[in-house]
């Protein structure tokens, strides 16, 4: 699958080395072609943190229907340290994208990309290796500053860290907080700000992650999300 590979038995030291390195191979604008199909991707842990497991999600651009999905649980291999999440979260996200039948166009990560830092937090790191155009959405600020956004849909403002633009603060809807997008790789910021909002209707969070999230963490979802994909038929939004 990837391009660009590296060992996972890391110490926290040799992690941020290659952070370092990986950070001169994240291509930061636009290199995607026609995007039909964009992935959400969501990462949560078992058994005291011991289990990963990771939910992808590959929704149509058209309706934002699902197509496809994949669920994977393996042992935890990285220890929780701030600023290296990627390291303990994306070989088992790298292992749900290779289960998949339909290929995405596009990753859309619940995490951070430039706007970490060392400039490769999960969702370059992961698109990176993956080889696939990734953005980060965030619900939180990793690093940087901003001005206050206006309280209007699509609304955005720069996120700056120690002088340079690493992201974007965007309002996906009146009345709540507003997420943190920043490029992955292979995705320019504009127009990471343009699939954010084309994948987002009247909630908080992009349908892609909404939908990941859901398999991973609710029967119900996987089971809404299995009869979808076996019918090739709108799914509808997220309940």
């Amino acid at each position: 699958m990837a391009k660009v590979a590296h060992g996972w038995d890391l110490t926290p030291a040799e992690a941020v080395a290659v952070q370092r390195d990986l950070r001169q191979q994240i291509e930061a604008g636009d290199r995607f072609g026609v995007v039909r199909h964009v992935a959400g991707i969501d990462i949560g842990f078992e058994r005291s943190g011991t289990i990963t497991r990771a939910a992808v999600c590959v929704l149509s651009i058209a309706d934002l229907s699902v197509v496809d999905f994949a669920l994977v649980t393996m042992p935890t291999r990285f220890p929780y340290v701030p600023g290296l999440l990627s390291f303990r979260e994306a070989p088992a996200a790298l292992a749900a994208l290779a289960r998949l039948t339909v290929s995405p166009d596009v990753l859309i990560y619940d995490g951070h990309g430039l706007a970490h830092p060392r400039r490769c937090g999960v969702a370059s790191h992961v698109g990176l290796l993956a080889d696939i155009p990734s953005i980060g959405v965030a619900k939180s600020r990793l690093v940087g500053t901003h001005d206050d956004v206006p309280d209007r849909k699509g609304a955005w403002c720069p996120l700056s860290d120690h002088g340079e633009i690493v992201g974007a603060v965007l309002r996906t809807r009146v009345g709540v907080q507003p997420v943190y997008v920043s490029v992955g790789h292979r995705v320019g910021l504009d127009s990471a700000l343009a699939l954010a909002m084309r994948c987002t209707t009247r909630y908080r969070l992009p349908q892609t992650t909404r939908w990941a999230h859901r398999i991973a963490s609710d029967a119900d979802g996987f089971a809404v999300a299995e009869r979808a994909c076996a019918a090739r038929q709108p799914a509808g939004g997220v309940k």
